[in-house]
């Protein structure tokens, strides 16, 4: 067993500058939070390294929608960031109302290097029953 405290806190600039970059659609500098192998699993997405993460996001962002994330609360360790927040998606079809789905991250970052996210594990939604 593993015990692990946490912070609750106001989200780093690393995290807020990384949801920017998928906000504005630039997928820029605010990706270089992650170490270049990272591994990412969102849902059922297996990415593995920075440069896929920011491409296959960059990909499924353009299938016809516009993110707007939200905090809810932020909460810190050492080795472990968990986020919790809302993600606001509106739809390129007007006739797609925005949805507003709550979404789980956990951020384990690097053994080498604290600094960097070395494995992103997320859920969000589901965006309707």
């Amino acid at each position: 067993m593993t015990t692990q405290s946490f912070t609750k806190m106001a989200p780093p600039q690393w995290l807020l500058d990384m949801w920017q970059e998928i906000d504005a659609k630039t997928f820029g500098k605010g990706f270089d939070c992650f170490a270049e192998d990272a591994v990412c699993n969102l849902g059922v997405a297996d990415w593995h390294g920075r440069e896929t993460i920011r491409e296959n996001l960059r990909a499924f962002i353009d299938t016809g929608f516009t993110a707007k994330h939200q905090v809810v609360e932020y909460w810190d360790s050492p080795s472990l960031k968990i986020f919790h927040g809302t993600v606001g998606m509106k739809f390129d079809d007007p006739g797609i109302p925005t949805k507003h789905p709550s979404m789980v991250h956990l951020f384990y970052m690097d053994d080498a290097d604290p600094s960097k996210v070395s494995r992103w594990i997320g859920a969000v939604g589901p965006t309707g029953f």
